[in-house]
């Protein structure tokens, strides 16, 4: 066994990637699970998803991001480690969107925070790829649906003024 070997993440780093990026959403799903009603409440354009849809569809994201990092982290590039600080940095970014949304009720600007989090995730998607085209395609999805998040937001906003 060389040492490079040696040194790639176990499966036991994945689990524990997967534990702290799904634990961390489903904290804040339970946080703002009461504020999580104002949902119903809003006038709400043509395309919006019923309310169930958004946990089943940040889990499944959250396990792809997770997985994502731990492929980035077993290619064992240089950059590695920024690669690390921009997937925590992401991930606090959207985990704070829910607060502004459900729970301040601040859409306009939870709208501008979600351009901030689809940059980021734009950034990660790019990077990863350049470290493992696994590890970006699986950020695929997660972009794509913070584009339509993203798009829902406005439309919300602008709705309910």
């Amino acid at each position: 066994m060389t040492e490079t070997e040696r040194k790639k993440p176990s499966w036991r780093s994945l689990i524990i990637l997967e534990g702290v990026t799904l634990g961390a959403g489903a904290l804040v799903g339970f946080l703002t699970q009461k504020s999580s009603g104002f949902y119903e409440t809003l006038t709400k354009p043509a395309f919006a998803p019923p309310g169930w849809v958004f946990p089943v569809a940040w889990s499944i994201l959250y396990a792809a991001m997770a997985l994502a990092m731990w492929f980035v982290w077993r290619a064992q590039g240089q950059d590695r480690g920024i690669l690390l600080g921009l997937y925590a940095a992401q991930l606090a970014v959207n985990l704070v969107w829910p607060f502004l949304f459900f729970v301040q009720q601040a859409l306009g600007l939870a709208f501008f925070w979600l351009i901030l989090l689809w940059m980021l995730v734009g950034i990660m998607m790019w990077q990863f790829f350049k470290e493992s085209s696994t590890a970006g395609w699986l950020i695929l999805p997660y972009l794509a649906w913070t584009t339509f998040a993203t798009v829902l937001n406005f439309m919300i906003a602008r709705l309910n003024p």
